[in-house]
């Protein structure tokens, strides 16, 4: 799917939810989590040719497993959180959505932990040998 398609699939959506919100608010909030669902996937196929990208160049660079599966998990939880943030957001829920948010920030944290860890421990080393 390509820009133009993800755009018309997001303008048609719109259109269809402001006309049935007067009077089918609960359809109209389907209708946006639908297209949003419908857009997420179609990126989600281009996202897959960047992943195989980083990845070879992950594998060229002789970065660890261990460091691509936490970049990987760290872009995947972004991506859900504020995915997940916008549709609480779209039903009039801001308190949820910020809550999503912060939930998505936190476990992004602890992921970022340990490479925090590994860096600060190649930092001293570094500056222990000169």
């Amino acid at each position: 799917m390509n820009i133009f398609q993800i755009v018309s699939v997001g303008i048609i959506a719109t259109i269809i939810s402001i006309t049935l919100r007067k009077h089918h608010p609960e359809l109209s909030i389907l209708i946006g989590i639908a297209s949003g669902i419908i857009i997420f996937i179609a990126v989600l196929q281009k996202f897959t040719h960047s992943l195989d990208l980083v990845s070879r160049l992950m594998k060229q660079s002789r970065v660890g497993d261990v460091y691509m599966a936490n970049l990987l998990k760290v872009i995947g939880i972004s991506y859900v959180a504020e995915f997940a943030s916008q549709i609480c957001k779209d039903a009039g829920e801001e308190a949820i959505a910020k809550k999503v948010e912060l939930g998505g920030k936190i476990i992004i944290m602890n992921l970022a932990i340990p490479l925090l860890i590994t860096i600060m421990e190649i930092v001293t080393g570094i500056v222990n040998n000169i």
